[in-house]
């Protein structure tokens, strides 16, 4: 399974990226080290949407908290970059796709997953929308 992660990104060419204790949704929480994840740049703190695409070196589950009856799942991980974005994608572009029933195509998995809470967050992808972000390197 591939996952995307929105985030802040301050260097997008840098070759390592460490993003600790990631909200998780949509099956975020299953990331594991070997996993393809496409890094997207939160526009929320600045960044412009999809920029790298890259490999979990390592992957740390974020213990629950006791005291909290409800939490998302956190978890920490760290991307070697595999390669940057050539092409556009982020809220701008995605904003048009928000009919949730209209079969699923990548761009609104990605609307939903993403854009409809504002939260900066990792989710698992399907296949189809992993090989949609393919075009973007």
């Amino acid at each position: 399974m591939a996952y995307a992660i929105k985030v802040e990104i301050q260097d997008p060419p840098a070759e390592t990226f460490v993003f600790a204790a990631q909200k998780t949704m949509y099956g975020g929480k299953r990331i594991a080290e070997g996993d393809i994840v496409f890094l997207f740049a939160s526009e929320n703190e600045g960044g412009q949407g999809l920029v790298a695409r890259g490999i979990v070196t390592s992957s740390e589950a974020i213990p629950r908290r006791p005291d909290l009856e409800r939490q998302t799942p956190r978890v920490s991980i760290t991307v070697r970059r595999t390669a940057l974005a050539t092409k556009r994608l982020g809220r701008y572009e995605l904003k048009r796709f928000r009919d949730w029933n209209d079969g699923r195509r990548p761009e609104t998995e990605l609307n939903f997953k993403f854009y409809r809470q504002a939260t900066n967050k990792i989710v698992g992808i399907s296949d189809a929308t992993a090989a949609f972000l393919e075009g973007f390197f």
